[in-house]
């Protein structure tokens, strides 16, 4: 039973004649009975009983008229909905972003979103970097915005900007009268650092251990925020990403350039084939391509 001989049917039983249903369907006779005869042959039966002088329906026809009126309603209500997701009017968006990156540079990308595609619905989903991935490698979201993973595997990266590792001061420490600061200089304090497994625990392990040892972990906490703090009430010094310049400065921290060496970790959005994401989706990829700026301890 297909969308055509059902049209074609109810053509017939509105009209109850053949000429005036080729006339509304623009379909010659011989099409239209070949319609009519290719959905009763599907069903198993007559629908239509056809004299030189009259059409009529059966009872069986006369039953599938409501039928064939409501699945043709669905047709066109779903074929509608999308044709309105192709052509982003309409639908939903699930994506993941890390803390660092949702509180600081997501919103104004979104803003951009929303403005091109008002009727979009988009869900973050703010989680830590390693749930980022984990949500896109089990397809509950389309796309993460995480710090590149150390093996994509199936996955697909694509970088938005390269993050330096700023150091985290307090304002009353000696060492906020320096423009920039080397590790050696910051890891002779006390250290402020997130928990395991956080990437950026394991990142600066990774990078340090070998050259300036195991860093002086004094307080340890799961949230960037709390680190802000920690370190503005003089608890120890820090390192984070640059991307988390403004929450640490809110927090009233004070922030520095961090040399020898440089620590960078890229950034950007991790999704399955990107030629398998949805319109929405790539529509937001393309909008996070061209708006995200590599954020710098001078811009803020």
């Amino acid at each position: 039973m297909t969308v055509k001989q059902l049209r074609a049917f109810l053509a017939v039983a509105r009209t109850l004649s053949f000429t005036q249903a080729c006339e509304q369907l623009h379909l010659s006779q011989p099409a239209l009975s070949l319609a009519i005869k290719g959905l009763e042959d599907s069903l198993g039966g007559r629908l239509l009983i056809r004299t030189t002088r009259s059409v009529r329906l059966t009872p069986e026809g006369e039953s599938l008229v409501p039928l064939a009126k409501r699945l043709l309603v669905e047709w066109d209500n779903t074929e509608d909905a999308l044709r309105q997701r192709f052509t982003l009017q309409l639908g939903r968006l699930s994506l993941a972003a890390m803390p660092a990156f949702a509180g600081n540079l997501l919103a104004p990308a979104l803003g951009v979103f929303h403005r091109q595609h008002p009727r979009i619905n988009v869900t973050v989903h703010d989680v830590v970097n390693e749930q980022v991935i984990d949500m896109v490698r089990q397809r509950q979201v389309e796309m993460g915005i995480a710090f590149e993973p150390e093996a994509t595997g199936s996955l697909h990266f694509t970088p938005l900007f390269h993050d330096r590792f700023v150091a985290v001061l307090p304002p009353r420490s000696p060492l906020v009268q320096h423009s920039s600061l080397d590790w050696e200089s910051l890891m002779s304090w006390d250290f402020v650092a997130l928990q395991r497994p956080s990437m950026v625990r394991r990142l600066l392990e990774q990078q340090l251990g070998a050259r300036h040892g195991a860093l002086k972990v004094a307080f340890e906490t799961h949230q960037l925020a709390s680190v802000g703090r920690m370190v503005a009430n003089g608890l120890g010094v820090s390192a984070v990403p640059s991307l988390c310049l403004r929450q640490m400065q809110e927090a009233g921290a004070v922030c520095r350039p961090l040399k020898d060496p440089v620590i960078e970790r890229a950034v950007g959005v991790v999704t399955w084939n990107p030629h398998e994401l949805s319109v929405a989706a790539r529509a937001m990829l393309q909008v996070l391509v061209n708006n995200i700026e590599t954020p710098t301890l001078s811009e803020a």
